[in-house]
C-alpha cells in the first residue's frame, strides 16, 4: 500500500519554510537564535542572573513565531496580535539594551559575559528594528478616510 497523503509533518514543514522566507519570519527566527546565544553566554558566565531575560524573550518569540506561522492570529480574533507583537518587541528591545548597558557599566567580567553584552546589544537593535517594522505596518493598515460632512 502506497501512501498518497505524504508525511503528516510535511504541511507544517512547508509552512515553516515559507514563513521563514518572509520578513516577519526572518526577524522572529533571528530573535529566537540571538536569544538562545545570549542565554548560553549568560549561563556560562559567572553572573548567570541575566539568563531569565534571554529565556523569557526566546519563549515569547517562539510563541509569536508559531502563532504567525500557523496563522492562528486570523483564528483568535480576541487578541490584537499586531499590538501584542509591538509591545513584545518594544519591551524586548528596552530590556536587552538596558541589561547590556548595565553589564558594560558594571565593569569587565569574564569573556562569556562580554559576549553576552555584545549579542545583547545586537538583539536590542534587532528588537528595535522589529518594533519599527511593526509600527510601520500598523500605520500602513490604518486608512484615513474623509470625515462625513453630513450633506
Amino acid at each position: 500500500m502506497a501512501e498518497t497523503g505524504g508525511s503528516p509533518f510535511g504541511g507544517c514543514l512547508e509552512k515553516l519554510m515559507s514563513f521563514v522566507r518572509t520578513r516577519k519570519g526572518t526577524i522572529l527566527a533571528a530573535e529566537i537564535i540571538l536569544s538562545f546565544i545570549i542565554l548560553i553566554c549568560y549561563a556560562a558566565s559567572m553572573y548567570g542572573g541575566y539568563s531569565p531575560l534571554a529565556i523569557s524573550e526566546m519563549v515569547i518569540a517562539i510563541i509569536f513565531f508559531v502563532v504567525f506561522m500557523m496563522e492562528l492570529d486570523k483564528q483568535f480574533l480576541e487578541v490584537n496580535w499586531i499590538w501584542s507583537d509591538l509591545i513584545r518587541a518594544v519591551v524586548g528591545a528596552s530590556l536587552y539594551l538596558i541589561t547590556s548597558l548595565i553589564c558594560v557599566i558594571s565593569g569587565a567580567g569574564d569573556g562569556a559575559r562580554i559576549a553576552g553584552v555584545v549579542f545583547g546589544l545586537l538583539a536590542g537593535i534587532l528588537f528595535a528594528y522589529d518594533s519599527y517594522t511593526i509600527f510601520l505596518d500598523i500605520k500602513r493598515s490604518r486608512q484615513h478616510t474623509a470625515a462625513p460632512t453630513g450633506r
